[in-house]
């Protein structure tokens, strides 16, 4: 038996959305349904896209993958097809309302449905106990930065920085281990967001070497850009 392969940038926390569309099947079981590999390969496009700033391939990729889960009718699958964009969406710090999630969140499952809270810091009793293991950690740790080391997936732990950020849990440690998460990975949406979210601090410091050092690097990045 064994799960088909996934790609590294939807590894870790948001590869259950692939998960769910993936069969644990023996070599001389039934082939994978077109859909599924449909899905699959578009999701994983459109995470890259995403994390590299590149909105239109993103849009066009995300339809291609909604539109093959929509084929199955399976309303929760669709929810959660919406809900791995969304967390994308945290990761590079862009917090707005998951509207396509929440148009089908009556179908979505209970856990999926704590997921959503969890990235819109809207967390109601008990939703932790159904959050995946890495940001039940990240939620409940006195030092979210130090849970969030250990993890190995880069996609689940700039989610997590970014949820904590929404909490006011982001510590000037945190802050530099998802600065140095999507730097290391190339990524340069969440790059410039995190270096951002550096920067002000800086400037709120008072502290203008940092800021200019910041800045060069900002600049080095995608010259006097931003990430929305």
């Amino acid at each position: 038996m064994r799960r088909l392969p996934m790609s590294r940038p939807v590894s870790g926390v948001l590869a259950s959305v692939l998960l769910s569309l993936a069969l644990a099947a023996c070599s001389s079981g039934p082939p994978t349904p077109a859909w599924q590999m449909s899905a699959r390969s578009s999701l994983d496009a459109a995470a890259v896209a995403w994390l590299e700033g590149r909105d239109a391939v993103e849009a066009a990729e995300f339809t291609r993958a909604r539109a093959a889960v929509a084929r199955t009718g399976q309303l929760d699958l669709i929810a959660r097809t919406e809900l791995h964009r969304c967390a994308l969406r945290v990761a590079t710090l862009v917090f707005a309302p998951c509207a396509g999630f929440d148009a089908l969140a009556t179908d979505a499952t209970p856990e999926d449905a704590a997921y959503a809270r969890y990235l819109a810091n809207r967390l109601q009793p008990g939703d932790a106990e159904r959050l995946p293991p890495a940001h039940r950690a990240a939620l409940t740790a006195t030092d979210p930065a130090a849970a969030l080391r250990g993890v190995e997936d880069p996609v689940t732990r700039l989610v997590a920085a970014g949820a904590a950020l929404q909490r006011a849990q982001a510590s000037p440690a945190l802050v530099q281990l998802a600065v140095d998460t999507a730097s290391v990975q190339g990524w340069p949406r969440p790059l410039l967001a995190w270096l951002l979210v550096q920067q002000r601090t800086a400037q709120a410091a008072g502290d203008t070497a940092t800021a200019e050092r910041l800045q060069r690097r900002i600049d080095a990045v995608a010259p006097r850009a931003t990430v929305r």
